[in-house]
């Protein structure tokens, strides 16, 4: 079972805030609510959530689970 909750770490003024992963898109730009900065994945991740997030995109969730690879946010209608 994929669990929708993480909570993002900005690396740049290390603040915390858990948020509700989205299911159905990636999440490619996260806004810091403490020092306003824009997050983008990092090289090789899908969305913001698998780079500074506790816990990756549901996708990637389940791919971990499956043991299968990871269909990464829709990777199938034209996602990466």
């Amino acid at each position: 079972m994929t669990t929708l909750e993480s909570t993002i770490t900005c690396p740049r003024c290390g603040h915390s805030r858990t948020e509700t992963m989205p299911t159905a898109a990636c999440q490619f730009f996260y806004d810091c609510s403490d020092c306003g900065a824009v997050l983008r994945p990092l090289e090789g991740d899908c969305c913001v959530y698998c780079s500074y997030g506790s816990l990756p995109c549901p996708p990637v969730q389940e791919a971990q689970l499956s043991g299968k690879p990871a269909a990464c946010c829709g990777a199938d209608t034209g996602g990466t």
